[in-house]
């Protein structure tokens, strides 16, 4: 695995996905891209784009949070333990989204959202695997 990829360029990468995801969701909260393409299409009203919308940034920047501490070289703010099960949980999460996005409604969701969580559960998967 860390022949594959490097600890520090699994978090550049995830860095630079993560910041350019929370730009996308944003996007969609302020009407640039129609929500009809997120969510497996299945958002019916704006109540509900806003709702959904807003825990993905917040998940989105809690995750950044532990990458970040993850990354630290001196001690973290959040015990290693939590970090390490905190990024064991998103490994799963992205993967389980990867397989509901091939069973999403939108061809946008299937063929952008599925090799971006595949690729986001690789990465994460490399960084916890790191005995930093």
């Amino acid at each position: 695995m860390k022949k594959i990829i490097s600890f520090s360029l699994a978090i550049q990468i995830v860095m630079v996905l993560n910041v350019l995801i929370i730009l996308f969701h944003l996007c969609i909260l302020g009407g640039f891209i129609p929500y009809e393409n997120v969510w497996a299409g299945r958002i019916e009203n704006d109540e509900q784009m806003i709702v959904f919308e807003s825990i993905s940034i917040a998940v989105n920047l809690i995750y950044i949070g532990l990458v970040s501490q993850k990354n630290r070289s001196k001690k973290s703010v959040i015990p290693k333990n939590i970090i390490q099960i905190g990024l064991w949980v998103f490994v799963i999460l992205f993967s389980l989204n990867t397989i509901g996005n091939l069973f999403a409604v939108s061809i946008y969701e299937k063929l952008i959202a599925t090799p971006l969580t595949f690729i986001l559960a690789f990465l994460t998967w490399r960084i916890v695997a790191e005995k930093k």
